[in-house]
C-alpha cells in the first residue's frame, strides 16, 4: 500500500490511533487530494487481522484477500459507468451485505465514492444502513461536492474534512514522481489540475500540455481568422470533449474577471494575451450567455448524451469567435 501523503500525515495519525471508531465517517475535501486512498488505507487498517501500530500488517488473511480483490467483507459501491449516477439496485445490495454476519469474523467494510452521485432513492436507501448499522460495520464515504448530500446523510455520518495540501506540498510531491521535468512544467501542470497534486499527475499521464498548447494555438488563429470553427473541431479529436469545455468555461470566467474587476495571469498564463482582447473587445452580457451556454453543454456531455462532437465544438468556435464585433 502507497504512503500517506504528506499533506494527510496529522489527520492518519489521529485517525488510525483511535480505539473505537464511528459506524460512518464522510471523508470530504476537493478532487485529486487523496480521500479515496485514505479511506482504502484504512478500511485496510480496520480489515486486518494484526495491525502493525497504524498499518495493516499486509500478510495475514484479511490483507491478502483483500489484496486480491476478494475480501467478503469489504464491498465497494461507485458507479457503474463514470459520471453516472449510483443506482437504488446498488444501495440495496449493499443493505443486504450489511446485514449478513462478517464472513473472517471482524468488521464489514464499506466505501462508497463519490457520495453526491447517489440518485434521490438510492440516499433514500442508505439511509436505513446509516441509522440502524448492524454489527461491527463500517462506512466510508467519500465525498468531493459534500453540500449535494441530503442533510440527513451528513447528519449521521462523522464528517472529516481531508487535508488540502499547499502549493509547496504539491510541487514537492509533484518533484518527487517527476524528477525529470523541470519545476515550469509541474508548475503548469498543477494550475492546469486547479492545484491538485494527483489529478496533475494523471494529466501528465496523459499528454495534457500539448493536446492544451494544441487548443490554445487554434484559438488564437482562430481570432485572427487563420483557421475556420469546422477545421479545428476536426483537428481537435484527440483532446477529451469534457477537457476541452473545461477550458473554454475557464476561459470565459477569465473574460469576465477581467471585465469586472482584474487578471490573474497566473490562471492562464498562456490565455492571456487572449483574454485581455476579448474582455475590452466583447461585451459582458455575451460573454456571460456563452458561459451560461457552456455550462449547460458540459452537463449534457457529462451526462453521456447523444451529441455530435464535432457540430457541438463548431457552435462553440463560432460563439467565441462572435464575442468580437465584426466578425
Amino acid at each position: 500500500m502507497a504512503d500517506v501523503y504528506p499533506w494527510q500525515q496529522a489527520l492518519w495519525a489521529r485517525i488510525s490511533s483511535r480505539r473505537q471508531h464511528a459506524h460512518a465517517y464522510l471523508l470530504h475535501g476537493p478532487r485529486g487530494i487523496g480521500k479515496r486512498d485514505l479511506a482504502e488505507r484504512l478500511a485496510a487498517l480496520l480489515l486486518c487481522q494484526a495491525p502493525q501500530g497504524d498499518a495493516a500488517c499486509g500478510q495475514c488473511k484479511a490483507c491478502l484477500l483483500l489484496r486480491a480483490g476478494t475480501h467478503p467483507d469489504y464491498c465497494v459501491i461507485q458507479p457503474e459507468e463514470a459520471e453516472k449516477p449510483i443506482r437504488v439496485d446498488q444501495i440495496r445490495g449493499l443493505v443486504d451485505f450489511v446485514s449478513q454476519t462478517a464472513q473472517l469474523g471482524g468488521r464489514k467494510l464499506i466505501l462508497l465514492e463519490p457520495v453526491e452521485a447517489m440518485n434521490l432513492n438510492a440516499a433514500n436507501a442508505l439511509l436505513k444502513s446509516l441509522e440502524e448499522p448492524s454489527g461491527a460495520t463500517v462506512l466510508l464515504l467519500v465525498s468531493h461536492q459534500p453540500s449535494r448530500l441530503l442533510p440527513t446523510v451528513r447528519s449521521r455520518c462523522v464528517q472529516q474534512a481531508c487535508p488540502v495540501p499547499s502549493r509547496a506540498e504539491s510541487l514537492a510531491w509533484l518533484g518527487e514522481r517527476l524528477p525529470d521535468l523541470e519545476e515550469e512544467i509541474r508548475i503548469q501542470l498543477l494550475v492546469l489540475a486547479g492545484g491538485s497534486p494527483l489529478a496533475a499527475l494523471r494529466l501528465h499521464g496523459e499528454d495534457v500540455l500539448a493536446r492544451r498548447a494544441l487548443v490554445v494555438e487554434g484559438v488564437k488563429r482562430l481570432l485572427k481568422r487563420q483557421a475556420a470553427p469546422s477545421q479545428l473541431a476536426e483537428s481537435w479529436n484527440a483532446v477529451p470533449l469534457p477537457l476541452l469545455l473545461d477550458w473554454f468555461c475557464e476561459w470565459t470566467h477569465g473574460v469576465l474577471r477581467q471585465q469586472w474587476g482584474g487578471a490573474d495571469a497566473e490562471a492562464a498564463p498562456d490565455m492571456a494575451k487572449v483574454l485581455g482582447y476579448l474582455a475590452e473587445k466583447s461585451v459582458p452580457h455575451e460573454v456571460l450567455a456563452l458561459q451560461e451556454w457552456l455550462h449547460a453543454e458540459r452537463q449534457k456531455v457529462l451526462g453521456k448524451a447523444n451529441l455530435n462532437r464535432v457540430l457541438l465544438l463548431e457552435s462553440l468556435l463560432i460563439r467565441w469567435a462572435g464575442l468580437v464585433p465584426g466578425r
